[in-house]
């Protein structure tokens, strides 16, 4: 269901309309290669090639011939974004629809932030003719590449907007499947009580309370002689903050609280789409934090399937326990690598903003050259590497359990980090992302609402690690 809405959202032409423009690029050096006629009128309307600037060139009878489009040197996926809005902006809905456009050059950035731009959610809107120019791919560009950044952001952006409920436990996992389908393996589900049975005992006690079962989420693909890659992200469906109930005003935005879940699907559709040389495995433990007369309380002691009793310091801070038994249950596979990622907390929002997620690791060296890569003009998604601070790891102490799960600390990232980390073999490098899945305002190309952070970030350093 969730692979087929981004279909439908495809910018992309496979062949020329009968009315087709190409689109040349330009930035304020290579402008002044243009014919002397054509930079007396771009000068004359004021166009300097910058970023989001069109010119349309028109024949003696006003009809459009071909656009002139400003971007930066390095042609960024924000580049390619602006040009998409000026286009639309510049035609009429029929126009674009019996038109469709080429950029004249091989950027894969260019290309991809077109189809960043073209989306838009519309599963609930009667009214659906929008505008929409249509992008045929140039030849030279890597058309697969492509489709897998777009359709892949789009995956995240439509698993987050989706309102809770028509994405709680069981819709997340029907999108899994499909993915899963779609890439030619099989999803294994473990399901409400078969929790307890098969010891995953902190996400059964998250999501008992609420009557959309709790489960985990499991399936691999890729060769076995192949380095292991895991991803668990936290599919929360929707998080009241369960007894320790949220304020109505935070409560607004938890149908993004699944927002980690999705970002490992648009991770995994990248990694098989662009056939990483990677052993892969997802999981994914799916849940919503409801409120009922069987909900776990604060100051509850639970089991967890490492063994370590769990005191519950607050039940907002559910996403933590529900990853835990999964991490701990992805290190008995031994994995090369292991990366959550989480709608954890809002203190790494409070220390970093909504646009840069935190990461944290027990391999700096891993983490720097994530951070380092991410910030690259062929990746433009920023991660900021922040500590896992070994002296807060008393703060967690609790006089009656093995650990609490909120601890009395300030630096609540880290502590939430530090928590994690109780549940990771020391053999097993670990990345975790504590991220937002949400577009706070609108920008270019990211409309507000679900969104992706730190996910092509990753991708990048496992491509350059594995494929290299």
């Amino acid at each position: 269901m969730m692979y087929e809405n981004i279909k439908l959202l495809n910018p992309f032409i496979s062949s020329k309309k009968e009315n087709h423009i190409n689109i040349d690029i330009v930035n304020s050096k290579t402008l002044k290669k243009l014919d002397e006629s054509i930079q007396t009128q771009i000068g004359e309307q004021g166009f300097d090639g910058e970023s989001g600037q069109i010119f349309i060139l028109r024949n003696e009878t006003g009809k459009t011939m071909s656009i002139i489009a400003g971007a930066s040197e390095n042609q960024t996926i924000v580049d390619g974004s602006k040009i998409y809005d000026a286009v639309k902006n510049a035609f009429s809905l029929e126009y674009l629809n019996k038109t469709s456009f080429s950029i004249n050059s091989d950027s894969e950035n260019l290309h991809i932030g077109w189809g960043f731009a073209a989306y838009k959610f519309s599963r609930y809107k009667s009214d659906e003719n929008e505008k929409k120019p249509l992008l045929l791919i140039n030849d030279k560009a890597d058309k697969n590449r492509i489709k897998a950044y777009v359709e892949s952001v789009c995956l995240i952006r439509n698993l987050v907007n989706t309102p809770a409920n028509d994405m709680g436990p069981n819709e997340l996992e029907k999108a899994t499947e499909h993915l899963a389908k779609h890439h030619g393996v099989e999803l294994k589900t473990i399901k409400d009580k078969e929790l307890i049975s098969q010891n995953f005992p902190m996400i059964y006690e998250v999501g008992k309370a609420s009557p959309r079962a709790p489960r985990l989420l499991d399936f691999n693909w890729g060769e076995p002689k192949h380095p292991k890659v895991t991803l668990v992200g936290k599919g929360v469906c929707f998080d009241t903050g369960g007894l320790d109930i949220k304020p109505s005003q935070f409560m607004l935005t938890m149908k993004k609280d699944m927002g980690g879940a999705a970002h490992v699907l648009g991770l995994a559709h990248m990694i098989m789409s662009l056939k990483l040389p990677v052993n892969l495995r997802v999981l994914i433990p799916a849940v919503e934090n409801s409120i009922s007369g069987n909900s776990y309380r604060p100051s509850d002691i639970i089991n967890s399937r490492k063994g370590i009793t769990v005191e519950v310091g607050n039940t907002d801070a559910e996403g933590r326990l529900v990853l835990a038994d999964a991490l701990t249950y992805a290190c008995e596979d031994n994995p090369d690598l292991l990366i959550d990622f989480a709608t954890l907390t809002g203190a790494a929002r409070i220390a970093l903003g909504f646009d840069l997620p935190a990461i944290f690791s027990n391999n700096d060296e891993i983490a720097g050259e994530i951070q380092k890569q991410s910030a690259q003009d062929d990746v433009d998604d920023p991660v900021w590497h922040l500590p896992l601070w070994q002296p807060y790891r008393k703060d967690l102490d609790s006089p009656i359990a093995d650990i609490s799960s909120t601890g009395t600390g300030k630096a609540g990232a880290t502590n939430a980090a530090l928590f994690l980390q109780e549940f990771i073999t020391d053999k097993t490098p670990w990345i975790h992302m504590d991220v937002y899945a949400w577009e706070q305002t609108g920008k270019s190309g990211r409309p507000k609402g679900g969104a992706d952070t730190g996910m092509r970030a990753i991708f990048a350093y496992l491509e350059g690690r594995y494929k290299g």
